[in-house]
């Protein structure tokens, strides 16, 4: 079960003075399925505008309704480490979105997965949290815990000029679960529970 209280304590650094992302990186996909133009940025070179917008979409995923919209899965046991989505989300992690290579496959597989007819955006942030250190009373106490380091992935349409709307579908890598990173789960966003999307849920777990 996810913590509600852990995902409140990560948005609290989801601000544009106070940001955890250190960059931003995404493809936009057509209706017949080719990307559209991609990009990748550090966030602080974003505009204050652009900065509150890219926070909006990658909030949307921890500060979704928990244990609802927002689920935390497991990964599946016995695939081979090299074809496994979880390499290549922790291969993505460890270099900070610095590798478009490793993007460029996850876009691929991605595309391969997600049947729609609109234009959609792929969205990738990366993120890093100093986690303070909690006292047996509650009150935060000076340094930190551990460096929790994540990526938050996100998939909704778009329109207009490249204007991204609500995700539709999305994740959060690792999981962030009592106050700290679990690499053996991920935390899964469908916007409607009642209709997950299978597919790309499969695909993650995998």
């Amino acid at each position: 079960m996810i913590s509600r209280d852990d995902m409140l304590e990560l948005t609290r650094r989801m601000t544009p003075k106070r940001t955890c992302f250190s960059r931003v990186a995404g493809c936009y996909v057509d209706r017949d399925g080719d990307i559209d133009g991609t990009f990748n940025i550090h966030f602080g070179k974003l505009s204050e505008a652009e900065k509150k917008t890219n926070l909006e979409i990658a909030k949307t995923i921890p500060f979704a309704k928990t244990n609802e919209q927002l689920k935390e899965y497991a990964f599946s046991k016995g695939v081979k480490p090299g074809e496994s989505m979880w390499m290549l989300l922790t291969g993505i992690k460890e270099k900070g979105l610095k590798d478009d290579a490793l993007l460029s496959i996850f876009y691929e597989i991605i595309i391969d997965n997600y049947k729609t007819d609109s234009e959609y955006a792929i969205m990738v942030f990366f993120g890093t949290y100093d986690i303070p250190s909690k006292g047996t009373d509650g009150q935060w106490n000076e340094g930190s815990e551990e460096v929790y380091d994540f990526v938050i992935g996100t998939i909704g349409p778009y329109s207009g000029d490249y204007e991204v709307e609500t995700p539709e579908f999305g994740f959060l890598f690792p999981a962030f679960s009592d106050r700290s990173a679990d690499k053996d789960k991920i935390d899964i966003y469908n916007i409607d529970p009642d209709r997950p999307n299978d597919r790309l849920m499969k695909l993650l777990l995998n």
